[in-house]
């Protein structure tokens, strides 16, 4: 129970945060963010929402029955935006793929600089 109220505590804050600064992310998102840096900075133990997580990602199908739901309620109004749906899906996965694979080789080029060492990378 006290792993689901700070689940819980970091979603509100998240919430509040994004109310206050006008961030156009959703507040969940943040709280996410924040305890993620509470975890990694050790103020929250994972121990103590471990058991909290490991139940609700034990129970992410039945979490997405309403979305489910909402989206057969909505179907009339999906169907009119498909095409512009679709674009956008295709559109935002190749730009995600592209980027990826850009950072990817940018990373690996730098970490094969530093195996090599700057000045054997310049020699002929």
């Amino acid at each position: 129970m006290r792993g689901f109220a700070i689940l819980l505590g970091f979603q509100l804050l998240g919430e509040v945060l994004r109310s206050l600064i006008g961030w156009p992310l959703p507040g969940p998102v943040v709280g996410m963010v924040l305890l993620t840096i509470a975890l990694d900075l050790k103020i929250v133990p994972l121990r103590a929402v471990e058991e909290a997580s490991e139940m609700l990602l034990g129970n992410m199908g039945l979490l997405f029955v309403p979305v489910g739901v909402g989206l057969l309620a909505f179907g009339a109004v999906l169907k009119e935006g498909l095409l512009a749906i679709g674009i956008s899906l295709v559109a935002s996965t190749l730009l995600t793929l592209a980027v990826t694979g850009w950072v990817t080789q940018a990373l690996q080029s730098r970490t094969q600089s530093k195996k090599k060492g700057v000045n054997q990378r310049w020699q002929f």
